[in-house]
């Protein structure tokens, strides 16, 4: 089932991949405890992020591995299609933001 995010902040969408997490744990039949062990991260840590959903992500990286849910970060981030020959073409590709 495909769910779509109608999220107003960071925050909420952290708390939603939290919650998907906290699901995907359940799904499989892992504690806590157990999911952190396949992880190889802390139960506090754990702890923390299924109920506040903050975390480093190279922890998000972890647990998604853990849970074999790797394949949700491919589509992140997806290079934006070219909308003409021109695009293509004309624009080099830019190495460093410009300075404000």
């Amino acid at each position: 089932m495909d769910i779509s995010l109608n999220l107003s902040s960071p925050q909420d969408v952290a708390s939603e991949i939290a919650n998907r997490a906290k699901q995907r744990r359940l799904e499989a039949n892992l504690t806590q405890s157990g999911l952190a062990a396949r992880a190889q991260v802390s139960l506090g840590t754990l702890k923390q992020f299924e109920r506040t959903g903050k975390s480093s992500l190279e922890f998000l990286i972890a647990i998604a591995f853990a849970l074999g849910a790797e394949q949700e970060f491919e589509g992140l981030f997806p290079p934006k299609p070219h909308r003409s020959i021109e695009d293509v073409i004309s624009k080099p590709v830019r190495i460093r933001g410009r300075r404000k």
